[in-house]
């Protein structure tokens, strides 16, 4: 049974950081490329990054590039979303997945606000 679990959301300030997580189980974590995923209210789910199954190459929306990493720990089955630099347009639930599967976390909220 595939499993995603987001961690790591929260209020934050703007300019201020976060480390987002997300635990895989359920299929082989080391042979999929991972994306993050990001919906803000009455707004539909837009793509932030991705990352190839090795950890080696990623790929970033132009909203989040410089600020957003994207990182894994396949010992670890965990993917990462490193956000500095937070601004209040990134306020959203923040969702993991694999490209090559369907399944979608519950999500972590981010809010960036004073």
């Amino acid at each position: 049974q595939v499993q995603l679990v987001e961690s790591g959301g929260g209020l934050v300030q703007p300019g201020g950081s976060l480390r987002l997580s997300c635990t895989a189980s359920g299929f082989t974590f080391s042979s999929h490329p991972m994306s993050w995923y990001r919906q803000a209210p009455e707004k539909e789910r837009e793509w932030v990054a991705t990352i190839n199954n090795a950890g080696d190459n990623t790929y970033s929306a132009n909203s989040v590039r410089g600020r957003f990493t994207i990182s894994r720990d396949n010992a670890k089955n965990t993917l990462y979303l490193q956000m500095n630099s937070l601004k209040p347009e990134d306020t959203a639930v923040y969702y993991c997945k694999s490209i090559r599967l369907s399944n979608w976390g519950q999500g972590t909220q981010v809010t960036v606000s004073s």
